[in-house]
């Protein structure tokens, strides 16, 4: 293209430009130009239609150059230009394939701007570039489309949730799932759907039934892609959330970085200052303008409710089935051909399903004996997938088999120390899931590699110890149980739980926990507040949650019993109050008498201990049975009149989980044994199991010493011959072509060429310093010798 060309088109260009300007600043004024531009639009779209493929690219640019321009000012002239959306939909419907792509995208954008002038509503535009987005062949109009669509949803969605929208895209995206099974088209309502549900705006259930249809499908690359999504969907959306909310934290009210807009990120405490000085422009007001409403679009942001973030698994309906059919169509079948990666995906899905929501699929598990072998391919993540499968629903019986099989082809002496290893994790998995599938045989025979010499090995085989010293004992030796779990055996406190026998407290467990630990936290509060207030604190503060009324009133009464003799005295007691029980009075020690009453109170005392032997069993047992039900009207009361918020039940499983570390392993053991039940009480439902946590206890073996080596130089410079830093320094920047520095060439100088300076320097008066002091400011002021300062 010529000079002379494009000049005029860049006079063209610049000629529409002021011409929309002008019809948008006074409509009426222009209206007999508009019906001139718009006679000259149709009259080129007739054209234009003729042979839309053979179209020169002058009239592709004539007619590119009048849609823009009708696009802008399609809201001045609403009646004259009603038929304008449909007409950019035919041609864009119709002739999609052999259109200019200049010409393409322009139609496309004109559509976006109708939209953004709410000429054209959501479902129309949606209605328009769906179709098109699913069978056009051009890649770079797919991803126009694809983020125009998801563009306008977010849009659409942005102030409040615009549910006739969404259940009519919902429904297209479910049709196109479900009608087309066989073929590729389905992956874009995959990916419409991902995007949606990663920037929560599409939160509820229907978007997983398009899922889930989507993973039924016997397209390999959607059903993959459907997977994905309930495989790490939720992953990202809370990366994606955690990201924004760090990105927002940094961007403080006064001093935060704002986006600007098309000027950029702006400093909104530096604009303020600016603008009082600076020349007052339209653009700087309207920038800051934007900056100070996105600080309170920010501030709105914070002050608003979060939203609940459900799983995808969680809202699947019927589960059991989902997991049933897909087992059965994509792992069970035959006729099924992806690869073994995508099963891969598959089995994690259907196994994250199984233990989540406590499934029973039996054939399941009689389906991974055939690759529970250590010369399958990427057999880790088949263990994984087994271990994460189970849960303590499961019957035994199906996983016995699986478990000697295990140790029959991994934990052997001619297995390899990765491989021992990973069996013995598998199996440790698989039991802190369901203990009762390990018999003792098979556990004492594992539990002797803890003597192994590979320390990967040892480790596994001593985690694997670990974990029945806390929940299956009595199937170790009695040499390996130790001390905790001897004692516990002995006690009772110990046991193997039958197969569906379920813990039962008659309430919720460990609400007596809950219960004290409130009481603690409001006895502390009440003391903090009167170390503020400059009170004393009262050792006799009643414990209950009702006792702030008596124990003031019990405070004030001892208040005035304290300025009576301790000897004893009258107390004035009024005939409507019942018989006072007075406290029993302490044995004073031998030697040590205050006076008469003292030693009568002391006789006393010893004549009355032989009658009290006698009783001292049954006032312990009545007391005993009076903490019983004060315990029991104090569960019910919490349990019955208190509603439990979701911070009250995170606090009572980690006060359950403390109290049975406490008492099953003692408080000394529990930095050390009790980590399994940590570990099992804080990993997420939700979380699966990795083929990385399998192969764990394999990267604990002793490196080699080419590793050590390796590990040793690694971020180091490579260099054939020992130097020093700064001789590796100075290569390197000769071989990049760069000079030394000022002080680096002082250094070489010849010292009989400084001498003379440094003799000079020492004879001058202060008079001349201060000259030369001053000289040396005014240079740095100016910019050095020559001036050369910007």
């Amino acid at each position: 293209m010529g000079k002379r060309k494009v000049a005029a088109l860049e006079k063209i260009d610049a000629d529409f430009a002021s011409l929309q300007y002008k019809i948008r600043r006074d409509p009426k004024s222009y209206e007999d130009e508009f019906q001139r531009q718009y006679e000259q639009y149709v009259s080129q779209r007739d054209l234009f239609l003729t042979a839309p493929a053979n179209a020169s690219p002058d009239q592709t640019r004539a007619f590119h150059d009048l849609i823009d321009l009708l696009a802008h000012i399609a809201d001045c002239y609403p009646d004259a230009l009603r038929s304008f959306p449909e007409d950019l939909a035919t041609i864009l419907t119709q002739h999609h394939a052999v259109l200019h792509p200049e010409l393409r995208d322009k139609i496309v954008g004109s559509l976006g701007l109708l939209r953004r002038k709410d000429i054209l509503d959501s479902p129309a535009f949606a209605q328009i570039l769906f179709p098109i987005l699913v069978h056009t062949p051009s890649k770079t109009l797919r991803t126009l489309l694809f983020r125009r669509i998801v563009s306008d949803l977010r849009n659409a969605n942005s102030r409040t949730k615009n549910h006739k929208l969404n259940r009519t895209v919902q429904t297209v995206l479910f049709n196109l799932v479900t009608s087309e099974r066989t073929s590729a088209r389905p992956i874009w309502a995959v990916k419409i759907t991902r995007e949606l549900w990663t920037r929560q705006i599409w939160v509820d259930e229907r978007p997983v039934e398009v899922m889930r249809e989507a993973c039924l499908g016997d397209n390999e690359k959607v059903v993959v892609s459907a997977v994905r999504f309930f495989l790490g969907g939720d992953k990202a959306r809370e990366e994606l959330e955690d990201d924004s909310s760090d990105d927002e934290a940094g961007q403080n009210k006064y001093g935060g970085v704002l986006g600007g807009g098309s000027g950029g990120p702006v400093d909104l405490k530096k604009m303020k200052q600016g603008s009082l000085h600076s020349k007052k422009t339209k653009k700087m007001a309207k920038r800051l303008e934007r900056a100070v409403d996105k600080v309170k679009k920010m501030e709105r942001k914070k002050s608003q409710p979060h939203m609940l973030n459900f799983s995808a698994l969680h809202l699947l309906h019927a589960p059991y089935d989902f997991a049933e059919a897909l087992f059965a169509r994509h792992l069970q079948s035959s006729k099924c051909k992806f690869s073994l990666d995508s099963k891969l995906q598959i089995l994690q899905l259907i196994t994250r399903l199984h233990g989540l929501h406590k499934l029973i699929i039996l054939p399941l598990f009689s389906w991974f004996t055939k690759y529970l072998t250590p010369r399958q391919t990427s057999v880790t993540t088949f263990l994984a997938s087994l271990a994460q499968a189970v849960h303590d629903q499961v019957p035994p019986d199906a996983l016995e088999p699986l478990l000697a099989k295990i140790a029959n082809e991994f934990v052997s002496e001619a297995s390899a120390a990765e491989v021992a290893s990973a069996g013995l994790a598998a199996i440790r998995e698989v039991c802190l899931r369901q203990p009762l599938a390990m018999n003792e045989t098979l556990l004492q025979d594992l539990v002797l590699l803890r003597k192994s010499k590979d320390k990967s090995v040892m480790m596994a085989a001593r985690g694997l110890m670990s974990l029945f010293r806390v929940v299956g004992a009595d199937l170790l030796a009695k040499k390996d149980r130790g001390k905790e779990a001897t004692m516990g055996l002995r006690s009772g406190e110990i046991k193997l739980r039958k197969y569906g026998e379920e813990a039962t407290s008659g309430g919720i467990d460990g609400i007596e926990l809950l219960e004290q630990w409130k009481a603690d936290e409001k006895k502390r509060k009440r003391a903090v507040e009167r170390a503020e207030n400059g009170e004393e604190d009262d050792e006799n503060d009643s414990d209950g949650d009702d006792s702030d009324n008596d124990s003031e009133a019990n405070s004030s009464e001892w208040a005035m019993s304290d300025h009576s003799d301790d000897s004893g005295g009258w107390i004035d007691v009024s005939e409507d109050e019942g018989p006072i029980k007075l406290p029993p009075m302490k044995k004073q020690r031998k030697g040590k008498k205050s006076g008469d009453q003292e030693d009568d109170g002391e006789e006393e005392e010893d004549e009355s201990d032989d009658d009290d032997e006698g009783n001292d069993s049954d006032d312990e047992a009545e007391d005993d049975d009076e903490e019983e039900a004060d315990k029991k009207a104090s569960i019910s009361k919490l349990a019955t009149t208190t509603v439990l918020t979701p911070a009250d039940l995170a606090k009572l499983r980690e006060l359950r989980m403390e109290a049975s570390v406490e008492k099953i392993m003692g408080k000394s053991a529990e930095a050390t044994a009790s980590r399994y039940q940590k570990a099992l009480a804080a990993r997420h439902t939700d979380d699966g199991l990795t083929a990385e946590q399998i192969e764990l206890a394999s990267t604990l073996r002793k490196s080699t010493k080419e590793e050590r080596i390796a590990k040793a130089q690694e971020g180091k410079p490579s260099r054939d011959a020992h130097q020093s830093v700064q001789a590796v320094r100075k290569a390197k920047k000769v071989a990049e072509g760069k000079s030394l520095t000022n002080a680096e060439k002082s250094r070489k100088k010849n010292i009989f060429m400084t001498m003379g300076k440094a003799r000079a320097k020492n004879r001058r008066s202060l008079t001349e310093t201060r000259k030369a002091l001053k000289a040396h400011v005014a240079r740095s002021k100016r910019g050095g010798r020559r001036g050369n300062r910007d």
